[in-house]
């Protein structure tokens, strides 16, 4: 059976000729499943199976499982997914091309063809990463943040240049273009693709978890490690079992006050409170008519955080308006309409919903202004009740995110004299000490990048300034938000306050923020004094945005301005004031919050001239990366002496046969953690320490510190990486009591170390090493190092209470052993301590997907459940990884 009987093709008139589709609703004319009660998702994912039908990795089975989709049951059935194209961001989209040109070099040497290592599908990199914000808010420092960059990155950047010449289908958006999830939205998406007159939904997927913040243009794609999309750029497909879909249904309308930041706060927090990792969220409901198409996104954004795959939005209305607002082709934004309604993909208010495995639903007018943080993004505060909040925060146990202050500790203060003509402030628990108006989550949304603007020009024109201890920055998604907030004529009042544009990209979310002002940063140190950030963000992880900002709290752009004056989230910033007018009069919260009127307004300067300048001409707006020389040959000479790029030890002494299966004997704990570790804690992007494993390698080899640059920037380096792993300073691991950062006890000893040399010890004696974790192991980033530096550090297993999804993949796409504790069981429940002995039996060659193994402990057996989910998953670890599989079969392929 072929495509044109599974998904008979049918004509979609079109105003510049017809074109063909595979129309699903004919599947239910054959008796084929009840396509009309299908979630808009699945819909999409059944249509790539049929139109990919090649009775190889796509066959008739995925199909009518597809087809007949059942809400209430769990799936066990594996589908493949051939997404249509990549996006990468620069801090894994290097490694990404590191990890290809090393195939091509093991290709060379197993005497196969290094071309056919080559990207099937369009690959777009942005580079989005790199910016570090060293000004303090006095002037612009866009250029010289810019010439920072590149004198950082060049070794990089000459390595990506190499790629772009020497890898097809691979499109490199310089820096200074703006961030990987707002370039995709505001131009890259296209909702519906036509390719060889076939009509089809765009789906994608991306080296960023927060890829799924273009689901709600409506295109269905969410983040994979760079392991994964690796695999997809070489042509693979993603498998993954059939997802449950959750229907989020929204009614009513947010009132005069809130923002769309606030909307998925409360989203965030309430699917984390019900559950839904590895599922697909879509949203539905009238109450989607109330929301633009960038409060939209700003929710789909934020789909890590809340745990799930994606938060979907259908196509509608709203979708086609954005389409010609951005600046789309008009046959593009007519291909949208007529395919997404011929194919049962468009929305419109009062249709009948379509069939979910769970249903949740909010009213938006319940929706109040909020805080979150200080250590989660799940962790919401409404606004009246941070006062009260934080004054509990800093008493409560770690354990339940708290300081643990005591109550001696709760009057530190620290008396800063900047200079003569600075007049002296005090710093004390709560000040806030950085204020950044960054990441896509808000910088992509109008509404609240304006009244970011408006509450700026209201606070200038009262007199208020920001606080002198608050470090200030303003980093926007794209070009595209400097042209209408200067159009509108906002920008020079946010620069008053500070909020001047240091770079077009992530900044202090994925914590570079720079450095604090020594005599700030000396204060904090020496009064160990918990002191605050407030950023647009979508982050706020331990040791994340800044090593000295204990406390880290996420809010929506007009209240990072609104933190900024107030100098401190202690404080009821609704009820107490910010500050006083010249008059001595006290200037509340209320007496300048933009009106909804004021909004809309400045909002309507907005053209699609500004979208349309700043994207068709984007290789241009980089001078310094065009006098970049493009050269090298197919393949990449490595150069044994950088620090930036070095080829990986994946591949090496790989051979062209598998090794059986083994049990993993007398294993020991190299890390024991508790729940919610990020994929921060594991590998951090951020700033290098001075006493770091990692340092001691740079200097070593004759880098100073302040070209040390980030781990992020480094991750074309193994040897800075496997260094770099579990060495955020923030880590508290349960081997090491007492301590904080990348430290371990070395057991056979009882020498405490750092977790590097630990490994390295470990190794010599050919020890086999273990993680054992809570719950929520590996939340956040879909960072792949997270689980290369693991593999790198000689961990064979991580035994966790539960997994985030993408770095549960990432773990077996290394080789790396995922198992889980069963019946809600814990090391702390079992009284693991870590110290033991340990032994996972049962593992063979014969293992099947979910079953369950053998851990032995010291004398103690527990059973444990294997979290390779899908027989493609058993074939990934039997090879060693994703990529270990995908280069023997090239190999196969052409022997």
């Amino acid at each position: 059976m072929d495509q044109d009987k599974l998904g008979s093709k049918d004509q979609l008139k079109l105003s510049g000729g017809s074109a063909q589709f595979y129309r699903l609703d004919n599947l239910e004319k054959q008796g084929i499943g009840q396509i009309s009660r299908l979630p808009f998702s699945i819909k999409i994912l059944l249509e790539q199976t049929i139109r990919n039908l090649d009775h190889f990795q796509v066959n008739e089975s995925d199909i009518l499982a597809l087809a007949n989709w059942q809400p209430k049951q769990k799936s066990e059935k594996e589908i493949p997914f051939k997404p249509t194209r990549v996006i990468l961001q620069d801090l894994t989209g290097v490694p990404a091309i590191v990890d290809l040109a090393s195939l091509r070099t093991s290709m060379s040497k197993l005497g196969g063809n290094p071309a056919v290592i080559n990207p099937k599908i369009p690959v777009d990199l942005i580079i989005d990463h790199s910016i570090q914000v060293d000004s303090y808010g006095k002037s612009s420092s866009l250029q010289t943040n810019m010439e920072k960059e590149f004198e950082r990155n060049r070794e990089r950047y000459e390595f990506l240049k190499w790629g772009q010449k020497n890898f097809k289908n691979m499109k490199i958006f310089p820096p200074g273009v703006g961030i990987v999830h707002q370039v995709n939205l505001e131009s890259l998406a296209s909702v519906v693709q036509i390719k060889d007159n076939i009509c089809f939904s765009d789906t994608v997927v991306g080296t960023d978890s927060h890829t799924p913040m273009v689901n709600g243009l409506g295109v269905l794609g969410w983040g994979v490690g760079g392991i994964e999309a690796e695999s997809v750029m070489l042509g693979q497909p993603i498998y993954m079992q059939i997802p449950q879909v959750v229907g989020f249904k929204l009614t009513g309308e947010m009132g005069s006050g809130t923002t769309a930041t606030d909307l998925v706060f409360r989203i965030v927090e309430i699917l984390r409170q019900v559950g839904v990792v590895e599922k697909f969220v879509e949203f539905y409901g009238d109450g989607l008519s109330q929301l633009s198409l960038a409060d939209r996104a700003t929710i789909s954004n934020m789909a890590p955080e809340y745990g799930a795959t994606m938060g979907f939005f259908p196509t509608d209305m709203e979708t086609l308006q954005y389409l010609k607002s951005t600046g789309r082709a008009p046959d593009l934004v007519e291909r949208v309409e007529h395919y997404c309604k011929a194919q049962g993909l468009f929305r419109t208010d009062g249709m009948t919903p379509p069939d979910f495995s769970d249903e949740i639903e909010l009213d938006l007018s319940t929706i109040e202004p909020s805080l979150a943080g200080p250590k989660r993004p799940q962790d919401r505060i409404g606004l009246s009740e941070m006062k009260g909040a934080w004054a509990k925060t800093l008493t409560a146990p770690v354990s339940q995110r708290g300081y643990e202050l005591k109550e001696n500790e709760l009057s530190s203060q620290a008396k800063i004299s900047p200079s003569d003509s600075e007049a002296p402030f005090v710093l004390e628990h709560g000040s806030v000490v950085l204020a950044a108006i960054t990441s896509c989550t808000n910088t992509s949304n109008p509404s609240v990048m304006i009244a970011a603007g408006l509450l700026a020009k209201k606070a200038v024109e009262k007199g208020l300034k920001t606080k002198p201890w608050v470090k200030t920055s303003l980093a926007p998604g794209s070009r595209v938000v400097t042209d209408y907030l200067n159009q509108a004529k906002l920008d020079g009042f946010l620069e008053q306050l500070g909020f001047f544009t240091v770079g077009y990209g992530c900044t202090s979310c994925i914590g570079n923020s720079g450095p604090l002002s020594e005599p700030i940063s000396k204060a904090i140190t020496s009064n160990d004094l918990v002191v605050a950030s407030v950023l647009s963000g979508n982050r706020n992880f331990e040791g994340r945005v800044n090593p000295l900002t204990k406390a880290n709290y996420l809010a929506s752009p007009p209240l990072v301005v609104a933190y900024a004056i107030a100098g401190t989230v202690n404080i009821n910033i609704l009820e107490d004031p910010l500050g006083t007018d010249p008059g001595g009069q006290p200037v509340y919260l209320k007496d300048i919050w933009p009106d909804p009127k004021e909004i809309a307004q400045n909002a309507a300067l907005i053209t699609p001239d500004m979208y349309l300048s700043r994207y068709s001409n984007f290789e241009t707006l980089s001078p310094l990366w065009n006098e970049i020389p493009t050269k090298g040959d197919e393949v990449f000479e490595w150069d044994e002496s950088s620090t930036y790029i070095r080829n990986p030890p994946f591949f090496l002494n790989m051979s062209k046969d598998l090794k059986p299966i083994r049990e993993i004997i007398d294993a020991r704990v190299l890390v024991k953690v508790g729940d919610s570790v990020t994929t921060d804690h594991i590998s951090p992007a951020g700033a290098i320490a001075k006493n770091s494993p990692a340092a001691t390698y740079l200097l070593g080899h004759g880098i100073q510190q302040p070209d040390f640059n980030s781990y992020g920037s480094r991750r074309g380096n193994d040897q800075v990486m496997v260094r770099g792993t579990f060495a955020n300073i923030r880590l508290r691991n349960q081997l090491a009591p007492g301590t904080e950062g990348g430290i371990t006890t070395y057991l056979p000893t009882g020498e405490q170390t750092s977790i590097f040399e630990a490994s390295e010890k470990y190794k010599a004696s050919k020890t086999p090493l273990i993680v054992l974790a809570g719950k929520e192991y590996g939340t956040g980033s879909s960072r792949d190092w997270a689980a290369k530096g693991t593999y790198l550090l000689g961990v064979k297993a991580v035994i966790a209470s539960s997994y985030e999804r993408i770095h549960r993949s990432n773990l077996l796409g290394m080789g790396v052993l995922p198992l889980q504790f069963k019946d809600g069981n814990s090391a702390e429940s079992l009284n693991l301590t870590g110290k033991e002995s340990y032994s996972i039996l049962g593992l063979n060659d014969q293992i099947k997907p979910g079953q369950d193994l053998t851990l032995k402990v010291d004398d103690k057996e527990i059973p444990v459940v294997l979290r390779l989910d899908t027989p493609v998953e058993i074939e990934y670890y039997r090879n060693g990884g994703i990529l270990h599989t995908v280069l023997r079969n090239f190999i196969k392929d052409v022997g």
